[in-house]
């Protein structure tokens, strides 16, 4: 019995859906918006097993989700379509508005108080632009080097607390990290106000700030 063409076109939507529905091919969005990887790598980076890591992975290539190519005996992955972003960040807005869980993780990383607004990127750019504001990077140093946003300082989370004589206490701090689902930004912020100064975090991450079509730096 054949199907109906609107019914064909649900079970695609559908596969695209089902491959967003486990956390560990989340994380794997989130760690490939960074940049193309290897299985290897991406197995480090999330935490999973080579062999699980392969497996969601071609769960995400089934969806369309990522894609592929051989560099030698090793298979790299990226992101399909930089649209992909916004279907994950549209995933977090409906679950911040919606679940009450999520409000209550949230409110947990800063320390249970209400979180400042987080800092647009055209803000941002602007403020650079005149020297107004101190931008953190919390990523890992590996990621941070691949790609950063100019004149970012890089600490991670476990360094912050060496780090804060560093800061301009009369500087405002927008920390970043990896994109919508990275909670690094939520805990740098909450670490360097409980320190006393003055910080939020960036609405976005590097992800979002390049698909704007923002300068990149690195270190070579």
């Amino acid at each position: 019995m054949s199907i109906s063409p609107k019914t064909a076109l649900l079970e695609e939507y559908a596969l695209v859906a089902r491959a967003l529905s486990a956390p560990a091919r989340l994380m794997l969005l989130e760690q490939l918006a960074q940049g193309e990887r290897g299985v290897e790598a991406l197995a480090e980076k999330t935490g999973l097993t080579i062999a699980n890591c392969s497996q969601h992975l071609q769960q995400l290539r089934r969806a369309a989700l990522v894609t592929s190519r051989r560099d030698g005996k090793s298979v790299i992955y990226r992101l399909t379509d930089a649209k992909t972003l916004q279907l994950m960040d549209l995933l977090r807005i409906i679950a911040e508005r919606n679940l009450a869980q999520v409000e209550r993780i949230l409110r947990g990383l800063s320390d249970g108080e209400d979180a400042p607004e987080p800092v647009s990127r055209a803000d941002l750019a602007a403020r650079l632009a005149d020297g107004s504001v101190t931008v953190l990077d919390v990523r890992p140093a590996d990621e941070y080097a691949a790609g950063h946003i100019p004149g970012a300082l890089n600490a991670t989370l476990s360094e912050i607390d060496g780090v804060v004589s560093m800061f301009d206490s009369t500087a405002e701090i927008v920390a970043y990290c990896r994109g919508p689902y990275c909670v690094y930004a939520h805990q740098a912020v909450a670490a360097l106000r409980r320190h006393g100064l003055n910080a939020r975090r960036l609405d976005g991450g590097l992800p979002e700030w390049r698909e704007d079509g923002r300068k990149i730096a690195s270190v070579s």
